[in-house]
């Protein structure tokens, strides 16, 4: 899929939000939660926002937007095996009854891996849809992974819109809260596949753990 024309770069700004609340969850996880060592998070912090700040400001962006595709793809994927490992050790703690498995304990530890689990996925959708912000920016797009209530909106919308990372956001949002598409389809294998794998993340976090806290703090 090609759009008329090259465009400017997308802002990193909103992406480079999303990788800071990413990194400021895991610094307030509970200790028995985390999975960084001490000062681990502002280490992926670098790796992560100076690709992102390389594209927003260098003069020659090529080499850092393919930075920026690897390390975010690569975060987004083991910030989920991380969820997920997170999320067993909050089942084994509910099953076995653990004292330390407190309501306050368990709702806000399931707060927090919610909320990465929808910023992972936001900046795994943003990469991957249309070959990622570089290609959707140059007209040089593959076919679209989602399709956006815009793209059939007419003259609702501006002349050769493309998605930008807000909507990506609100498509992991929206997918972590109603576990189905909302305005935007899925057309792909692998973008149904991510929301699957998001919906039942998310599932287990408000089913389980969150109900489980609610119980024992009433």
């Amino acid at each position: 899929m090609r759009i008329e024309g090259p465009r400017p770069q997308e802002s990193r700004w909103p992406p480079a939000a999303a990788v800071l609340g990413c990194l400021v969850v895991l610094a307030v996880l509970p200790t028995r939660m985390r999975v960084l060592p001490p000062g681990g998070a502002a280490i992926v912090a670098g790796l992560l926002i100076v690709p992102m700040l390389g594209v927003q400001f260098a003069p020659l962006k090529r080499r850092w937007l393919r930075i920026e595709r690897i390390v975010t793809i690569v975060f987004s994927i083991v910030a989920e095996v991380a969820i997920v490992d997170m999320l067993i050790g909050l089942l084994k703690d509910i099953a076995a009854g653990s004292t330390a498995a407190g309501g306050l304990w368990l709702l806000s530890s399931s707060i927090f891996v919610w909320l990465l689990n929808v910023a992972s996925f936001a900046l795994l959708y943003w990469q991957i849809d249309r070959g990622g912000p570089s290609r959707r920016a140059n007209g040089t797009a593959q076919r679209p992974d989602w399709l956006f209530a815009q793209a059939g909106a007419g003259d609702a919308v501006a002349s050769g819109w493309e998605p930008a990372f807000v909507d990506y956001f609100f498509l992991g949002f929206t997918t972590a809260t109603a576990f189905s598409p909302t305005d935007a389809l899925p057309l792909t294998p692998r973008a149904k596949l991510f929301m699957m794998v998001e919906s039942m993340i998310s599932m287990v976090t408000i089913l389980v753990t969150v109900s489980r806290a609610i119980n024992t703090l009433a």
